[in-house]
């Protein structure tokens, strides 16, 4: 086994994975970003920068990856772990394999539709309660400091486990992370909900404000009767384009 560097440049790799969906495309997916993150954790490998095991292993981390950008770090370590103890590149080129999925699929349901939402609807409520630009504020520090730890513990985490990093995807932490997420997001949309379509409605008039909620009643029928032809945005922009000619019309 060879051996590991006592000072992984974990730092120096976390910097690069900020950048990792800037070389996004179609054929390699995240690849190459993958792995210009992953270079920093490879460059102690016996011969060093130069030698072939360095280019071997970077060659096999700009394969073709996809998984959500803010565990990506998780795959990462994992693999610049799995080169230093010597792991065969087919079990190298399955582990990654492996983790594309699960990784993709838990940083959606965790971000996207949990992280994400909640600190938007907190910040929409703060702005209709009369908060200003201390929501807007708080959004930056509570969403950004969330994904931060997010990416920190994914890149330690896949550098501490390996191949056996799977292990990590059961931590407890992620575990009531995803617990505490799920009804997080619930309550502080349906906080921000009616608190901003308050705060929107209070320039307008009492007939002007029905006709608001019967448009936006109108419209989550039409969604739910049409899905298929009827989209949010289509609905959006009709709804923008409607509310264009009236106003020319009114004036």
């Amino acid at each position: 086994m060879a051996p590991l560097t006592p000072r992984p440049r974990l730092g120096t790799s976390l910097l690069r994975l900020f950048t990792v969906q800037g070389s996004w495309n179609y054929e390699y997916m995240l690849g190459l970003g993958i792995g210009v993150a992953e270079e920093p954790l490879l460059r102690d490998l016996p011969g060093g920068p130069g030698g072939a095991a360095y280019h071997a292993a970077l060659g096999r981390g700009t394969h073709f990856f996809n998984a959500h950008p803010y565990l990506a770090g998780l795959a990462v370590g994992a693999a610049a772990r799995a080169e230093h103890d010597g792991a065969s590149p087919e079990q190298i080129e399955r582990l990654r394999t492996a983790l594309a999925g699960p990784l993709g699929s838990l940083g959606d349901r965790l971000v996207w539709a949990g992280w994400l939402p909640f600190a938007a609807g907190l910040a929409i409520a703060g702005i209709a309660l009369g908060l200003g630009w201390t929501a807007v504020a708080g959004f930056l520090v509570v969403y950004n400091a969330g994904h931060l730890a997010l990416r920190w513990w994914a890149l330690r985490a896949g550098w501490a486990h390996g191949t056996r990093v799977p292990t990590a995807l059961h931590h407890p932490g992620l575990r009531r992370a995803m617990a505490f997420t799920a009804p997080a997001m619930a309550l502080a949309l349906g906080l921000a909900l009616p608190l901003g379509a308050s705060y929107l409605a209070a320039p307008f008039a009492a007939g002007g404000r029905i006709a608001l909620a019967g448009g936006t009643a109108l419209g989550l029928v039409l969604l739910w009767w049409r899905p298929m032809n009827l989209t949010g945005l289509r609905l959006g922009l009709t709804l923008i384009a409607a509310a264009l000619v009236a106003g020319w019309v009114w004036r």
